[in-house]
């Protein structure tokens, strides 16, 4: 079976996210050609999710796979996916959905962001760098949890004078209150790691917020079209087709 890959984000007013989430969908069809790989969003951006379900039905396909391009498991992951999937099988009522899990925890993710970290010019060694991890921030304290992991890992592997994660809403520290935290801790310089996919309001908000607190920090871009997180979609595609693929057990009579 060769069910179509729905990657499902969360979708922004700003074109330059809808433009990253596909230029990473490109990548994974660079990675499988063969897959029927579609884009949908969950708000603000085109397609939506239930439309690109239906037009997968249409297509003559009798099941699809959904993978979510979220970084934690929160909201969106609970509610809003569930209910739009559920939404296309009551219209469409032969067609399977297999929702994935969400992209984080994992190493790819974090791999990704210390890319994005090293080429905007961060040096592991600097004793007198502090880096701030920052994220969206959720209502949802194990997706704010999952960037502080990270920023843990930073620091326990590097000789920066320290790492803290920051959220750009929803939940504390912000990104000023991180900075003060840094130059408490030693730090003369500082950086800010992206722990955001695409760019957008929330990302440009913590950009801002950066340069308000310190003279020229260094700037990670989002994490975008990067080959490990490709990976990972597909990884997350593999795992949700096996399910799809298992046949119910037959309980015995009597």
């Amino acid at each position: 079976m060769n069910a179509p890959l729905v990657a499902v984000a969360h979708g922004s007013r700003d074109p330059r996210s809808a433009a990253t989430i596909r230029g990473l969908l490109d990548v994974v069809r660079s990675v499988r050609p063969e897959l029927d790989v579609r884009t949908a969003f969950l708000d603000l951006s085109a397609p939506a999710l239930g439309d690109v379900l239906d037009a997968v039905h249409s297509d003559g396909h009798s099941s699809a796979v959904v993978v979510p391009l979220l970084l934690g498991h929160a909201y969106h992951a609970s509610v809003d996916i569930p209910t739009a999937v559920a939404e296309a099988q009551e219209r469409n009522p032969l067609l399977r959905v297999r929702t994935a899990g969400v992209l984080g925890p994992d190493p790819r993710l974090r791999g990704a962001a210390w890319r994005r970290l090293l080429q905007a010019g961060a040096d592991p060694d600097d004793e007198e760098l502090g880096v701030v991890l920052a994220g969206a921030g959720s209502a949802h304290p194990p997706a704010n949890e999952l960037v502080a992991d990270v920023a843990g890992t930073w620091r326990r592997g590097t000789s920066w004078a320290g790492v803290v994660a920051a959220f750009a809403a929803a939940a504390e520290p912000d990104v000023p209150t991180a900075v003060e935290r840094l130059r408490a801790a030693g730090a003369r310089r500082f950086a800010v790691g992206s722990w955001f996919l695409a760019p957008g309001r929330l990302p440009d908000r913590v950009l801002e917020r950066a340069r308000e607190s310190t003279s020229a920090p260094l700037l990670a871009e989002t994490m975008g079209a990067d080959h490990g997180i490709a990976d990972l979609v597909l990884r997350r595609y593999e795992s949700a087709l096996g399910a799809l693929l298992e046949r119910p057990r037959l309980s015995r009579a009597g």
